[in-house]
């Protein structure tokens, strides 16, 4: 839940904040009692919450698939991100990963906290992963061998230019655009979308990511983690790591805002992606993390106190992402405020100025062509505002509604 100052400083985040740890509540309850599928929905629900929520709004067979999915490349991505393991260890786990999956007696102990726990008994996920149906097991493989070897390649390789930029993003989301685009479709759901539209849905999380992950990746240990394009970041430093020292916030600064501008030219293909969708749960699936994607590069962009910790949206506004994103309209509301806010803190003499605010016009253009930006509730501003009785009132009643909930928890 959101901290107190936050809730008094935001207080309509307060309803989205109880409505969402009731859902979640809820959802834990649902979690099926087969040890193998139980252990799949406890670990998402462990290695992304919100994420976790939002797949369980699907229909039973897609919601399944998709998490098998998801935990299948986390566990992937959890080889690739443990620098402790040696590269002629690492690269041929990442090659045949798409064969252990079958294994319902194969595991790998790396990485660390929840994720290492994944790896260790993987063997509940293969298990769940042989009872999908075939179509959705083919699409996993698929993705999970392309990705596994884009992976491997980079293991062995620099990000240098935009291009290879691009490239890795491509095998490490993008892909899973493709991924998902196969399963909506496995489902009956949605026609299959083109694999370019798919792609940027990808990149434009991932790169979102990678964005606000700077010092983290950065400060890796033993070994550093480098995905910013050296075609980038040498226009501004002569090492990656120089962007973390104070004496080059400057510069540091511009970096960050050349990254965000070069992310911002797949929202466009994000909104024609999401325009095509026709199931409701599918649309949010998909359209809760790209508008948390705008909300967070509005949030790093200019933002000297990404290269010092942790950059991201408040609980409260999440919620809000989560409550109110059920029509397109939502969407397009979402992110003509979002690029409204990133517009405002352009400063004119930053070098890439011009191009982010070319880059900005053309999503709020296509936002305001869609005619549908009168027909959502703003993310950035309160309704009507509340007096501090409104506030006193609010706080006492997420009290009651906490005790509750414990109280009920205990029982259980």
């Amino acid at each position: 839940m959101g901290s107190l100052g936050a809730i008094l400083k935001h207080p309509d985040d307060l309803y989205p904040l109880l409505k969402l740890k009731i859902a979640a509540r809820q959802a834990e309850k649902q979690i099926p009692r087969e040890p193998h599928w139980s252990f799949c929905y406890t670990m998402l629900h462990k290695v992304s919450r919100s994420f976790a929520f939002v797949i369980q709004q699907l229909g039973p067979d897609l919601r399944n698939a998709v998490c098998i999915f998801y935990l299948v490349l986390r566990a992937l991505d959890t080889v690739e991100d443990d620098t402790s393991i040696a590269t002629d260890v690492k690269v041929p786990i990442l090659i045949a990963f798409h064969r252990h999956i079958y294994d319902r007696d194969w595991h790998f102990s790396c990485g660390t906290k929840e994720y290492k726990v994944l790896m260790d008994q993987f063997h509940h996920v293969s298990t769940a992963f042989l009872e999908l149906g075939k179509n959705y097991q083919e699409a996993i493989e698929d993705i999970t061998k392309r990705m596994g070897a884009g992976m491997a390649k980079f293991i062995c390789k620099e990000v240098e230019t935009v291009d290879d930029y691009d490239e890795y993003c491509h095998y490490v989301a993008g892909l899973v655009g493709l991924g998902l685009s196969k399963l909506f479709h496995a489902s009956g759901s949605e026609d299959l979308a083109s694999d370019y539209l798919s792609n940027s849905m990808g990149l434009f999380l991932q790169k979102t990511n990678i964005i606000r992950d700077y010092l983290e990746d950065i400060n890796e240990i033993p070994k550093s983690r480098m995905f910013w394009p050296r075609q980038i970041w040498s226009k501004y430093v002569n090492k990656l790591e120089d962007l973390k020292y104070e004496e080059n916030s400057v510069k540091a600064v511009q970096c960050l805002n050349d990254m965000v501008t070069n992310a911002l030219m797949h929202a466009e293909d994000c909104l024609k992606y999401m325009a095509a969708l026709r199931d409701l749960a599918i649309f949010r699936f998909c359209a809760i993390p790209q508008i948390m994607a705008i909300g967070t590069l509005a949030l790093c962009y200019n933002n000297i106190e990404l290269f010092r910790g942790v950059v991201k949206m408040r609980r409260g506004l999440t919620a809000k992402v989560i409550d109110r994103t059920k029509t397109m309209a939502d969407v397009y509301g979402a992110f003509f405020d979002f690029a409204s806010m990133l517009e405002s803190k352009v400063d004119k003499n930053d070098p890439n100025a011009t191009k982010t605010l070319s880059r900005l016009e053309a999503i709020q253009k296509t936002c305001r062509e869609s005619g549908l930006l009168n027909k959502r509730k703003s993310l950035l501003r309160n309704g009507n505002g509340y007096g501090s009785t409104m506030i006193l009132i609010l706080v006492i009643l997420f009290g009651i509604m906490f005790a509750h909930l414990s109280a009920n928890r205990q029982n259980n």
